[in-house]
């Protein structure tokens, strides 16, 4: 059986090594795909989180152990990064008169634009969302109803304008008591990726967040976060390894598969990220020794890079926006990572931000160059996805050989699945 797994797997990805040459716009998509049947991914987590696999790729050998023995492979002087976003429950059903079934899945805020502030709304909002069954919600204001003390709260969801295949949604609700994120919590639904074909059920509002969840904004969770426990937290602590936060507001769009044949054609989701000065500060003190736990943590130390360096190429320009393709402009310099950061804390002082907020829509494919991150924690992740080609960007073609074993010694696939360690031997 595992012989014909081993030439399956590799039956799928017989193009792979000649992606490299090419601009990272003209890789196949095809390139990255797998095998994995509905059976491997996990539907649900297992009871203990740290109990979960850990493979762990190093100098481009693999071994295999258990999450809660993770320090014992971390190098000396490790500063783990981790993303502290929260999922709110922002997948909310309406019902028409009809009975037609209507599902309103907030993207991110559009009027207030701040996450804080939009939760912080009394009376109304304006969301970006994607909706459901749209056909069938073609004019009016959807209504829903809950109990609420002594009085009945009805929210009221109304469609504004289109954009594209998003929308943008007014919600009302009759009560300054309650705030946006009180009238999620009574009325949303956690939205649990849709992979998992299963309805969201209530150990899922515990399950789906990583124990250090802080910041609400997320509609996915970080899930390489999802495998530590208290436990693991102090064991890292006692033994030394240093541990710093950052914010990515997980979008939508990390389930999307790429459906272009070359990435090119493919448009990456805007997310938010919010840094602290004092970690900016940390990672200068840190660099080389940086390992991301999750992608999202990858993205958001990445872009503070390209960040960094428009301050320095253009810093009448800056934009606090990272786009798609701007990692790969080979006509503009690149300082040192050193330089980056340090310019983002230059114009911090000036502008006397303690927080750098910012939007990014980096895509991090074959060709890429690391700048902040030396190893990585992670799930296994979808076929002919992003999220892959940020692995094979990170571990060139041995990504086949890390998802084979994965495959073959039974480890779970995806969000609730098992994890590895990613130590390349350039990086480490």
């Amino acid at each position: 059986m595992a012989r014909w797994c081993h030439i399956l797997f590799f039956m799928l990805n017989l193009e792979i090594d000649g992606s490299m040459t090419k601009r990272p716009q003209q890789i196949d998509i095809d390139e990255y795909d797998y095998l994995l049947p509905d059976e491997r991914i996990a539907k649900f987590p297992l009871a203990e989180r740290d109990a979960s696999k850990l493979l762990v790729y190093q100098q481009g050998n693999i071994s295999e152990s258990k999450f809660r023995n993770l320090v014992e492979y971390l190098p000396a002087k490790t500063l783990l990064v981790r993303n502290n976003t929260r999922v709110v429950q922002a997948r909310v059903l309406f019902f028409k008169e009809t009975g037609a079934r209507i599902e309103v899945f907030c993207l991110e805020p559009h009027k207030p634009f701040d996450y804080t502030l939009a939760f912080q709304q009394t009376e109304s909002c304006e969301w970006l969302c994607m909706i459901g069954n749209l056909k069938k919600w073609k004019e009016g204001v959807l209504t829903r109803e809950f109990p609420s003390g002594n009085q009945t709260v009805t929210v009221t969801a109304e469609r504004i304008s289109s954009h594209g295949l998003s929308h943008i949604v007014r919600f009302s609700w009759n009560s300054t008591a309650l705030t946006f994120a009180d009238i999620l919590d009574r009325v949303g639904e956690l939205p649990i990726p849709p992979y998992l074909h299963r309805e969201t059920e209530e150990s899922d509002k515990e399950t789906y967040q990583t124990v250090y969840a802080k910041i609400e904004g997320s509609v996915a969770a970080p899930t390489a976060g999802l495998h530590f426990t208290e436990a693991v937290l102090r064991d890292l602590e006692q033994h030394g390894v240093g541990s710093l936060e950052v914010t990515l507001h997980v979008g939508a769009g990390t389930f999307q598969p790429v459906k272009s044949k070359a990435i090119g054609d493919h448009a990456m989701h805007s997310e938010i990220i919010s840094v602290r000065k004092t970690a900016i500060e940390e990672l200068l003190r840190n660099l080389g020794s940086v390992i991301a736990v999750g992608t999202t943590s990858v993205r958001t130390l990445e872009s503070l890079y390209f960040l960094g360096r428009q301050l320095i190429l253009a810093p009448d320009a800056f934009r606090f926006q990272v786009e798609q393709w701007e990692p790969y402009d080979s006509e503009a310099g690149y300082p040192s990572t050193e330089e980056a950061l340090s310019a983002l804390l230059v114009y911090m002082n000036e502008h006397r931000l303690d927080k750098l907020n910012a939007a990014t829509r980096i895509i991090i494919a074959p060709g890429y160059k690391f700048r902040l991150v030396n190893g990585i924690i992670t799930n296994f992740h979808q076929p002919k996805s992003t999220l892959l080609l940020l692995i094979s960007a990170f571990v060139g073609s041995d990504w086949k050989k890390i998802y084979e074993y994965a495959f073959n010694n039974d480890f779970r696939f995806l969000s609730y699945g098992d994890s590895s360690l990613l130590l390349p031997a350039d990086k480490y």
